[in-house]
């Protein structure tokens, strides 16, 4: 006899992205309570998320510099979203080459660079380390 596994899927990254936007831009239309408390489950699933799926490599400590917390919030962006996005390997807009020193990068414990736009349009880092323990949120400006 075999023991089955019925532990429920893991939460796809994508989709837990999408919702908190649709949660976010719902809140943004119409303040209601039930918004709120839509936008604060979605929210909720994505730092979860963070924290507990796997990802393509690990985090490390995650640490922001004063200009990317300022621009996240100016933004009305969580980390969580760019964090997300970072561990399950979309990185953003980089060019072919940084795509490949990526893909590479994850063989060897290399350095990881994703480079992301907020709502406003400013541009975020997010600097994985080689050895992968500290992951960085950063301005270009800042680096």
């Amino acid at each position: 006899m075999h023991e089955t596994d019925h532990s429920p899927p893991l939460p796809n990254p994508q989709e837990l992205l999408a919702a908190y936007e649709k949660a976010f831009t719902t809140l943004k239309d119409d303040p209601s309570a039930a918004a709120e408390q839509d936008w604060i489950r979605a929210s909720d699933a994505l730092k979860a998320a963070v924290l507990l799926l796997p990802g393509r490599f690990p985090l490390g400590q995650i640490v922001a510099t004063p200009g990317a917390l300022t621009a996240l919030e100016r933004a009305e962006h969580l980390p969580a979203e760019f964090l997300l996005r970072h561990k399950s390997g979309d990185w953003g807009e980089l060019d072919p080459d940084d795509l490949q020193v990526n893909e590479e990068a994850l063989q060897h414990c290399g350095r990881i660079v994703s480079v992301y736009q907020t709502r406003l349009q400013d541009s975020l880092w997010l600097i994985t380390d080689a050895g992968w323990e500290v992951t960085t949120l950063l301005l270009p400006e800042e680096y």
